[in-house]
């Protein structure tokens, strides 16, 4: 979502473009973010939602994946004051065009709050309106060495999962916890999606292998 951040909306007709060409499904958008540090950047961050909201409308997305758009260096009252006053807008936007916002936990070396269960746990019930649930990133989570209790956590409220190894690096076998993680998906009775996401140095031949084993394991 670089392209709303550097002000190229634009870029949204090519992705459109590609997906109806090659036709694709478009599953999930990631929203553009900032993580707010003073009350003058809350207006730049409900801007970033809303256009990122008007992508995943565009793309027929029914997910769009949000961060917590706060700073971790906030006193608990502000931060609380921002997020409603981000989400209130930005939730009654992303209704109003049937688009649902899912939550991630976040990297471990992130400027913003909400990387771990507790921290995600309080920005939903500060925020949810009813309809947020939740992405849950296979990645941060094993970082902090919560991922069976982010899962068990947010079990009924999982939108849309991402899947990566270290440092959103690519599998080259199975691995004990990554098969752990998507057994006890399969027993919570979820049904996707799962988003590969992987970092850009990847090679197209790593992003395959990781494809491979991820259906190897849930076949």
């Amino acid at each position: 979502m670089k392209c709303v951040e550097n002000e190229g909306e634009e870029s949204i007709y090519t992705v459109k473009r590609l997906v109806d060409f090659y036709g694709l499904n478009c599953l999930s958008v990631h929203s553009a973010g900032l993580y707010v540090k003073n009350g003058n950047e809350i207006g730049k961050a409900i801007f970033y939602g809303k256009v990122s909201v008007d992508f995943a409308f565009k793309l027929s997305s029914p997910i769009l994946v949000v961060h917590s758009f706060v700073s971790r260096k906030l006193p608990e009252n502000l931060r609380k004051k921002f997020l409603t006053r981000i989400f209130e807008e930005f939730n009654h936007y992303a209704r109003s065009l049937n688009v649902k916002l899912a939550l991630e936990n976040l990297s471990w070396k992130s400027d913003g709050f909400g990387k771990s269960v507790s921290e995600v746990e309080e920005i939903l019930r500060i925020v949810d309106d009813g309809t947020m649930g939740v992405t849950m990133d296979f990645c941060h989570a094993e970082a902090l060495g919560q991922t069976l209790g982010f899962l068990e956590k947010f079990k009924n409220r999982i939108f849309n999962v991402h899947v990566s190894h270290v440092n959103h690096g690519a599998f080259n076998e199975k691995t004990p916890n990554l098969e752990a993680f998507l057994t006890k998906l399969r027993e919570y009775g979820y049904a996707g999606p799962l988003t590969i996401e992987l970092n850009s140095r990847c090679r197209i031949e790593e992003i395959l292998k990781t494809k491979m084993i991820l259906q190897r394991i849930l076949n």
